[in-house]
């Protein structure tokens, strides 16, 4: 018959198979699917190596990772041999198939079905659980190194009489493999009853024996298998109460072993471990017995005896002997967990001291020299004045500063100066075009320390900068001022290529650099080009001619992502610092180890205790370690990060720490003894704040050391509200230059305040000597104020500021305009048995969106003053340099007449004359609100001024000397301000101050 088709002959194609081109074409997608994901990890961990090796701790890289893939093959090959082991043998332990019931018709279909599989499923479902339980054991690599290298503490828990070490090293890994035989226990019986199940070993609706004799035997040994392991979990139980932590009413968060504990749950678990030991055994019977009567029984009895005697007979316990009797029955443990937790947080040597809040000394005006001699109070605020220093010393747009600077020493003429420091670093955000070029090979580094005094403003209200301008010159000398490495740095920069980089810019024009130094990795290699375009997702890296010989790539720079990078056992700092070192920009970061198994030690969460009004709304000063808890810490590590090489070094600080040695045994070379720390560096570290807060917070409860007084909770304390905003968050530390009671002068410290719990008043001042090369370095002292009568507190002090009629006026006329205030540290001196309070007042003019330090308040013994300077206000609270002892405690300046001071030249006299003229008709112009004569008068005033001071300058060059009435004292102005606010004296030499309009 001819084809009626009407198409074309030929083979015919078969319905829904592709054609050969079209499988060609997947096959090649899919390997090159493949190949894609494997060059995606090969980029990954090759970047990471070439980093790693760039930094010279290449050490640290291959010891975690050959840890976690020896952890991953082991424990995960383990698990798949297990379940692996118990499918075949389940399998082979079938029965033999004959008369069907109608559960094993409808299960046939599914072993034909898998018949011709049955290798590869099991292959699968042994890698599968395989590469999870591997997964999960290389996620362990720190508690095996832990482990493995683990000193002794040399000190033993109060319970079992065992070293500590066992609990900080040991005990973690005995639950993590207790932890991986339940999962593999569990994961074998799932497995083996499935199989069972399966081939007709388990039947659940067929008449008959549910179980064959094999099946009975095999599940049998897994479950006395996961019985006989809840009986480890029992005995290892025993020893974790030492470390469990419960909420205790009496005290809150609570570690270690109580009453109860020891007992009633210390028994009870001996108690469960022996039935758990004898349920296993009955178990194992069943190789034998092969009936599930007694170990079904035996199982019954633990889980009965768990809730009896586990749960209970506790209850019982606490509710009738411990519950009428409690602080004499907890008081043996509450003094365990006092000793262990003291020690534990490095607060066991804490030194407390009553102090009787008021002064001994009738005549205070003998006091104010020995304000000097024990603080210098520092008036330039590092959390404040960062926008003053962006406004005066910032430069170009593509610079900045930290939000908060930071506060260092640093010694001239033999003096050493509390110093307000900050580096002016890179801003991409600044520059003028933003591409790929410019974001990543032309802007590639910040220039240059801008620094401070801490005790000295000018007659401005401007910071008396000690190194400042571009390039920055002043006193710190000669030093390399390109700052590659930085924390405002998070991106990747090429460098040392073609690609010329911008260096500073000057009246000359724009200078151009290529970075000299040996940090970043080559990008020489095609290899690793590419690996670093897949890593970074930036194609350009691959092809761009901005790229050829010589060319580095920079990246991981800030100070603390390159710590934590090559000592990933180590919790960071918050807040890294700058410091100039032997000519060098060094970033100096604290590091700590920790632990969460100290027995009978508290616990607390390092993120809610490093917390404070300077983190809550501030992304450069970090919260340490968020939500990790522990209840042992030590500041055993200091590092440094190069500012310009990037080159990382760690160095022992704490060198009895057994945590560190441990770590020291894990990775060998990395951390540099205590001894090769230079002496210049050595002047410029400091006690940590993070460490100090995590102390104050722990001291809150335990700076007493009687267990019946901690448990009445009488002499619980709080640290304080900042008091100078409104944020609700704590206060944060202060550092100082002061001299506590006990000290015979002036050391470089770290200070807090505490209050009673629920109350304003003040309880305790806190200091902790921060000198490093000092004997007493990591010496904290308590003032401890009497409770019988009240201190006033932060809060109360600013309070009483804030009230102060005077005050109040002149901060409203401080506020004309759109100008703000803001409160700087309300810094805190023990002095003479009282405490002096100082804090500096800055004003952001309308015209000037940056803070100046308008006034200084301090109050001592009730009397307060609101002054221009520090001087001022000291001489005002104290009575001494003329002032009015008798004067009204708001220590508002006078506004009466002021006789300026005499001078033999009468062209000078004449002007003084004039300038006093100006000032009384200022003053009267106030009184009576007119602002315009009051803007005349100050006019007058400053052209009187001007002319006193150029014929007094004439008379000096004419004469060879000084005047006597020309000099100032630091922190002062010899020549006033034609501008001063109501309510405070602008006679000569008084400092400037703003106008009433702001």
């Amino acid at each position: 018959m001819p084809d009626r088709g009407g198409g074309p002959t030929g083979p015919r194609i078969r319905a829904g198979r592709p054609s050969r081109r079209v499988r060609t074409l997947l096959m090649t997608l899919g390997v090159l699917a493949v190949l894609g994901m494997a060059f995606t990890m090969f980029a990954g961990f090759w970047t990471d190596w070439l980093w790693y090796r760039s930094v010279h701790y290449s050490s640290v890289f291959t010891t975690t990772l050959w840890t976690k893939i020896g952890l991953f093959f082991v424990f995960g090959l383990l698990m798949a041999a297990a379940v692996g082991f118990n499918i075949w043998l389940a399998h082979r332990l079938r029965p033999p198939l004959s008369a069907m019931s109608m559960e094993q018709q409808s299960l046939d279909r599914y072993r034909m079905g898998i018949a011709p599989y049955k290798k590869w499923l099991l292959l699968a479902i042994t890698a599968l659980v395989g590469l999870i339980a591997g997964a999960s054991a290389a996620g362990q690599w720190r508690t095996w190194l832990m482990w493995v290298n683990g000193v002794p503490f040399h000190q033993k828990d109060p319970q079992f009489h065992l070293d500590v070490s066992f609990y900080a090293f040991d005990l973690p890994w005995y639950r993590f493999l207790l932890g991986f035989g339940f999962a593999t226990a569990i994961l074998s019986l799932i497995a083996a009853a499935l199989t069972h199940y399966l081939y007709g070993g388990l039947r659940v609706t067929s008449p008959g024996a549910r179980a064959t004799g094999a099946a009975t035997g095999h599940l049998s040994v897994l479950l006395g298998f996961f019985v006989a392991l809840k009986a480890v979990a029992y005995w290892l139980d025993r020893y974790g109460l030492a470390v469990k932590s419960s909420d205790f009413k009496a005290t809150g968060n609570w570690t270690g072993l109580r009453y109860v504990d020891a007992n009633a749950y210390l028994p009870a678990k001996t108690i469960l471990f022996c039935i758990a030991v004898i349920c296993a055994l009955l178990f194992f019977a069943t190789l034998w017995r092969r009936t599930w009567q007694l170990p079904v029984i035996g199982f019954g009895l633990m889980v009965l005896s768990a809730i009896l005697i586990g749960g209970l007979y506790p209850a019982i316990v606490q509710k009738f002997q411990v519950q009428p009797n409690e602080q004499a029955k907890e008081a043996p443990y509450v003094q365990k967990n006092l000793k262990a937790t003291r020690e534990a947080y490095g607060i066991d040597d804490t030194q407390v001291t009553e102090y009787k809040g008021k002064s001994t000394t009738t005549d205070k005006t003998k006091l104010r020299d020995d304000v000097d001699a024990t603080a210098s109070i520092r008036i330039m605020d590092p959390n404040i004045v960062s926008p003053t220093f962006q406004q005066l010393q910032q430069m170009r747009n593509y610079y900045a500063f930290p939000t908060n600077l930071d506060v260092d020493r640093y010694t001239k003429d033999g003096k050493v100066q509390d110093t307000v420091i900050g580096l002016r670093e890179l801003n991409l955000a600044g520059i003028p075009k933003n591409n790929w070029i410019n974001d990543h090979f032309r802007y590639t580094h910040g220039y240059g320390v801008v620094a401070a005094k801490g005790t000295e403003a000018d007659s401005q209200g401007q910071p008396v900068f000690t190194e400042s301008d571009l390039p920055s010159k002043g006193d710190l000398g000669t030093y390399q001022q390109r700052i590659y490495y930085g924390e405002k740095t998070n991106t990747y920069s090429i460098v040392g290529g073609p690609q010329k980089e911008i260096d500073y810019s000057d009246d000359n024009g724009e200078k151009t650099t290529s970075y000299a130094g040996k940090s970043g990795v080559s990008l020489s290699s095609p290899i690793n080009r590419a690996a670093y375009a897949v890593a970074f997702n930036e194609p350009q890296i691959l092809y761009s001619g901005a790229i050829g010989e010589g060319s580095r790539i920079l990246y991981n720079r800030t100070p603390k992502e390159r710590v934590e990078a090559v000592a990933p056992w180590l919790t960071i700092d918050g807040d890294a610092y700058p410091a100039v070192v032997q000519g060098r920009i060094q970033w100096i970061v604290d590091a700590y180890t920790t632990s969460n198994g100290y027995p009978y030690a508290s616990r607390t969460t390092l993120g809610d205790t490093t917390a404070d009004s300077l983190t809550a709304n501030n992304n450069s000063r970090a919260v340490v370690a968020q939500q990790n808890q522990v209840n042992y810490i030590r500041n055993s590590v200091k590092a440094t990060v190069d500012a310009y090489t990037g080159e990382i070094k760690l160095y022992q600080w704490d060198t009895e720490d057994p945590v560190l040695k441990t770590w020291m045994k894990a990775f060998p070379g990395t951390v540099q003894p205590r001894s090769a720390i230079s002496q210049d560096l050595m002047d410029h570290l400091r006690y940590p704040q993070d460490l100090f807060k995590v102390q104050r917070e722990l001291l809150t409860r335990y700076h007493v050391t009687d267990a019946q007084t901690f448990l009445t909770g009488s002499e619980v304390w709080q640290v304080p509200d900042d008091p100078s905003n409104k944020s609700g968050d704590a206060v944060p530390p202060y550092y100082l230059s002061m001299k506590m009671p006990d000290q015979s002068a002036q050391t470089f410290s770290l200070s807090t305040t505490f209050t009673p719990n629920g109350r304003d008043n003040l309880s305790a001042f806190m200091s902790v000597d921060s000198e490093a090369g000092s004997k007493d370095y990591g010496k904290i002292r308590i003032l401890k104020l009497p409770t019988s009568t009240t201190v006033d507190g932060p809060k109360q002090v600013q309070s009483q500021f804030n009230s102060e009629q005077d005050i109040a006026a002149a901060i409203k006329l401080l506020k004309g305009g759109d100008s703000e205030v803001e409160y700087g540290n309300l810094l805190t001196v023990p002095l003479d048995g009282g405490l002096l309070y100082a804090e500096p007042v800055y004003v952001r003019g309308a015209g000037v969106k940056y803070p100046l330090l308008r006034k200084v308040l301090v109050t001592y013994e009730g009397k307060t003053a609101f002054e221009n300077t520090l001087d001022e206000a000291l001489d005002k609270v104290f009575g001494s340099n003329g002032s009015d002892t008798g004067s009204s405690d708001t220590g508002s300046s006078d506004t009466g007449t002021t006789t300026p001071p005499p001078s033999a030249d009468p062209t000078v006299q004449q002007a003084l004359n004039d300038a006093q003229k100006a000032f009384e008709a200022g003053q009267e112009a106030l009184k009576k609100g007119d602002w315009t004569a009051y803007g005349k008068a100050q006019d007058e005033l400053q052209g009187a001024l001007s002319r006193a001071e150029a014929a007094q300058s004439k008379a000096d060059k004419a004469g060879g000397g000084t005047s006597s009435g020309s000099s100032a004292k630091p922190g002062t102005s010899a020549k006033p301000s034609a501008s001063a606010s109501p309510g405070t004296s602008a006679s000569p030499g008084a400092s400037s101050s703003p106008s009433p309009s702001g």
